[in-house]
């Protein structure tokens, strides 16, 4: 083996070590202690309920917190543990001293927590984006330095088999030196519609989906890329959502509207929704069903980017929040040829994919799908040969496209003990990935080109180092 693959290997099997279980010196397996601070939907259903069901013997939650007193004692029947729940995160950490903190909260709060748990001995396991804003992004680097504990990222896209045979196929050099990618995501009317009516609509809390929602995909690239980004120019506005609507409400459920508004969404009818939301609104105040026409949204809901890599690849990005259909499109372009797939375009293949995008995204965050359904498929292309080539993969529709299952495994089983294609996420990959939506943003709001070195001390490299 290649010294900087036996390195990368072992980087990849040590931070598996951190998460998974550990035997005693009698030989008995020993569950981690975690405790998580944020317990909405995805930290109740996602990093509660489905951690528990699959890896039950490997982990054992001793402690949940949020700040709101009924959702974390309605999460905690949920997931029916027995832990003491928090409302302050200190007194949490203090209490039950947890091995692993999973930090679920709201994005603009991700730092606080991350930077106290490690400060207060445990390493962390957090939800993307890992925060919001550089000043955030730099606190969370100095104090894994200082603390020499570690923060793990959770970035499932990585994992799904599809993004991986990119991965794998841009490692073999299939098409050349890449020189640009033109990447361009989707977001249809139901679930992109979902970001404006809930917290995620102010930049003060999710950072705009240039962060909240668009790190998945930056992430990937520099995955795929193996590179750093430099620079970052981009473009924005709020044109549909927010203040241009004709009519507003308080909330779905009490406007005078509903009858007449496309975008009327139900939430009596989601019995989970009304006893993790609505019962305990007053406890803090959040609207679940918040108005996606409410005049205090600000982020944009159309977004498009030009990112300029070390190692020389452009990327073009867009990103639109009011589509037809779920899904995108991604072409990577080199010397020798090019790559070509999509998912969720319902005509791709020359008929008609009956796909009900309502309920679309529900299926894709859905747990319990693990078996796969037919194929996604990847063209590939030489430069000089008439004839492409199809690479098939197998399709899965649940879980975010199989990645959620594989990224549960590493962490809590260390399966598999080495990842070839480095799929787990520190720090320095969380920070990348941020870095250019902030940059994003502040291209937007000063109308200029903002280059990565201005936002932290992190010096983007041609080629990635060793995590």
């Amino acid at each position: 083996m290649k010294r900087r693959e036996f390195l990368e290997t072992s980087a990849a099997a040590m931070f598996g070590a951190i998460l998974s279980t550990y035997a005693n010196a009698n030989g008995v397996v020993a569950k981690k202690r975690i405790a998580m601070v944020g317990t909405g939907v995805r930290g109740m259903n996602f990093w509660g309920v489905a951690v528990l069901e699959r890896f039950g013997e490997h982990v054992d939650f001793v402690g949940l917190c949020d700040i709101n007193p009924g959702r974390v004692e309605y999460a905690k029947q949920v997931m029916k543990v027995s832990c003491p729940t928090f409302t302050d995160f200190d007194k949490m950490m203090a209490a039950v001293k947890p091995e692993i903190v999973l930090v679920m909260t709201t994005d603009s709060e991700h730092d606080k927590q991350i930077v106290r748990a490690l400060e207060m001995g445990a390493d962390v396991i957090t939800e993307k984006p890992m925060t919001t804003d550089e000043v955030k992004c730099r606190s969370i680097l100095a104090a894994e330095k200082k603390t020499g504990r570690k923060v793990h990222v959770a970035f499932n896209y990585r994992f799904s088999p599809y993004f991986t045979r990119l991965k794998q196929l841009l490692s073999e050099n299939r098409i050349g030196k890449v020189t640009s990618v033109d990447f361009n995501w989707f977001l249809n009317v139901y679930h992109g519609a979902s970001y404006f009516r809930r917290w995620h609509g102010l930049k003060a809390k999710g950072g705009s989906l240039w962060v909240h929602k668009a790190t998945h995909h930056f992430d990937l690239m520099n995955w795929w890329l193996d590179s750093d980004p430099v620079q970052v120019t981009a473009y924005g506005a709020l044109e549909h959502y927010g203040k241009n609507g004709k009519v507003r409400g308080a909330s779905c459920r009490s406007c005078d509207h509903k009858s007449s508004c496309k975008f009327f969404w139900d939430i009596t009818k989601d019995a989970g929704a009304m006893k993790l939301y609505v019962d305990h609104e007053k406890h803090d105040g959040y609207i679940r069903d918040g108005c996606v026409f409410s005049p205090a949204i600000d982020i944009y809901d159309k977004m498009s980017a030009q990112v300029i890599y070390a190692n020389g690849v452009t990327l073009n990005y867009s990103l639109t929040t009011y589509s037809p259909y779920e899904g995108h499109r991604l072409t990577f372009n080199g010397f020798d040829g090019k790559i070509d797939t999509w998912q969720g375009i319902p005509y791709q293949r020359g008929t008609f994919d009956k796909i009900d995008q309502a309920a679309r995204h529900a299926l894709e965050m859905e747990q319990g799908n693990e078996a796969a359904d037919g194929f996604e498929e990847i063209i590939l292309h030489k430069n000089f040969e008439p004839n492409p080539e199809s690479i098939r993969v197998p399709r899965y529709r649940g879980g975010h496209g199989g990645g959620d299952i594989r990224m549960h495994r590493k962490m809590f089983q260390n399966e598999p003990a080495t990842e070839p294609f480095r799929h787990s996420a520190g720090t320095r990959d969380g920070a990348m990935s941020i870095l250019i939506g902030i940059a994003a943003r502040k291209s937007i709001d000063e109308k200029r080109t903002v280059r990565i070195e201005e936002l932290t001390d992190i010096k983007p490299m041609a080629k990635r180092p060793v995590a």
